[in-house]
Protein backbone atom coordinates (compact mmCIF):
# COMPACT_ATOMS: atom_id res chain seq x y z
CA UNK A 1 0.00 0.00 0.00
CA UNK A 2 1.30 3.59 -1.29
CA UNK A 3 2.34 6.09 2.10
CA UNK A 4 0.19 9.03 2.25
CA UNK A 5 2.21 12.14 1.49
CA UNK A 6 2.34 14.51 4.43
CA UNK A 7 0.72 18.31 3.46
CA UNK A 8 3.12 20.92 4.22
CA UNK A 9 0.32 22.97 5.13
CA UNK A 10 -1.19 22.65 8.72
CA UNK A 11 -4.45 24.20 8.79
CA UNK A 12 -5.38 24.15 12.62
CA UNK A 13 -9.15 25.51 11.95
CA UNK A 14 -11.34 26.12 9.08
CA UNK A 15 -14.46 28.28 9.10
CA UNK A 16 -16.78 26.51 6.82
CA UNK A 17 -19.88 28.34 7.50
CA UNK A 18 -18.46 31.65 6.41
CA UNK A 19 -17.57 30.11 3.13
CA UNK A 20 -21.24 28.69 2.69
CA UNK A 21 -22.98 31.74 4.36
CA UNK A 22 -21.19 34.95 2.49
CA UNK A 23 -19.34 35.73 -0.44
CA UNK A 24 -15.07 35.82 -0.08
CA UNK A 25 -13.28 38.25 -2.14
CA UNK A 26 -9.87 38.65 -1.08
CA UNK A 27 -7.84 35.78 0.56
CA UNK A 28 -5.17 36.55 3.41
CA UNK A 29 -2.62 34.12 5.30
CA UNK A 30 -1.85 35.83 8.58
CA UNK A 31 -0.53 34.33 12.04
CA UNK A 32 -1.78 35.04 15.46
CA UNK A 33 -0.25 36.14 18.49
CA UNK A 34 -0.97 33.11 21.07
CA UNK A 35 0.30 32.55 24.64
CA UNK A 36 1.74 28.98 25.64
CA UNK A 37 -0.98 27.01 26.67
CA UNK A 38 -2.98 28.61 23.35
CA UNK A 39 -0.66 27.01 21.15
CA UNK A 40 -1.19 23.43 23.04
CA UNK A 41 -4.92 23.99 22.91
CA UNK A 42 -4.97 24.58 18.95
CA UNK A 43 -2.24 21.31 18.08
CA UNK A 44 -4.81 19.49 20.17
CA UNK A 45 -7.58 19.86 17.19
CA UNK A 46 -9.97 22.16 20.04
CA UNK A 47 -9.87 25.55 18.50
CA UNK A 48 -12.79 26.80 17.16
CA UNK A 49 -13.19 30.30 14.76
CA UNK A 50 -16.40 29.17 13.57
CA UNK A 51 -18.82 32.75 15.33
CA UNK A 52 -15.43 34.66 14.87
CA UNK A 53 -14.16 37.83 13.16
CA UNK A 54 -11.58 40.25 12.14
CA UNK A 55 -11.56 43.81 13.25
CA UNK A 56 -9.35 46.58 12.74
CA UNK A 57 -8.24 49.04 15.55
CA UNK A 58 -5.17 51.74 16.11
CA UNK A 59 -4.25 50.37 12.74
CA UNK A 60 -3.81 46.61 13.41
CA UNK A 61 -5.89 43.77 12.96
CA UNK A 62 -7.85 41.24 16.07
CA UNK A 63 -9.55 37.82 15.79
CA UNK A 64 -12.08 38.61 17.76
CA UNK A 65 -14.25 35.71 19.19
CA UNK A 66 -12.51 33.04 18.48
CA UNK A 67 -12.57 30.54 21.04
CA UNK A 68 -9.32 28.14 22.30
CA UNK A 69 -10.24 26.22 25.20
CA UNK A 70 -8.04 26.39 27.93
CA UNK A 71 -5.10 23.63 27.68
CA UNK A 72 -6.14 20.51 30.30
CA UNK A 73 -2.81 20.06 31.21
CA UNK A 74 -1.94 24.06 31.71
CA UNK A 75 -0.75 25.38 35.11
CA UNK A 76 -2.68 28.27 36.99
CA UNK A 77 -1.34 30.78 34.25
CA UNK A 78 -3.88 30.24 32.02
CA UNK A 79 -5.66 31.87 28.74
CA UNK A 80 -8.58 33.50 28.78
CA UNK A 81 -11.21 31.30 25.91
CA UNK A 82 -12.36 34.46 24.18
CA UNK A 83 -10.05 37.09 24.09
CA UNK A 84 -9.25 39.47 21.10
CA UNK A 85 -5.42 38.03 19.57
CA UNK A 86 -3.71 40.10 17.33
CA UNK A 87 -3.35 38.98 14.10
CA UNK A 88 -0.30 39.17 12.00
CA UNK A 89 0.00 40.61 8.53
CA UNK A 90 2.53 43.18 6.68
CA UNK A 91 1.95 47.01 7.08
CA UNK A 92 0.76 46.93 3.02
CA UNK A 93 -2.05 44.36 3.62
CA UNK A 94 -4.00 46.08 5.92
CA UNK A 95 -4.35 49.49 3.73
Amino acid sequence: MAKKKKSSENIAARNRKARHDYFIEDNYEAGIALQGTEIKSIRSGRASIEESYASEEGGELYLINAYIPEYQAGGRDQHETRRPRKLLLHKKELA
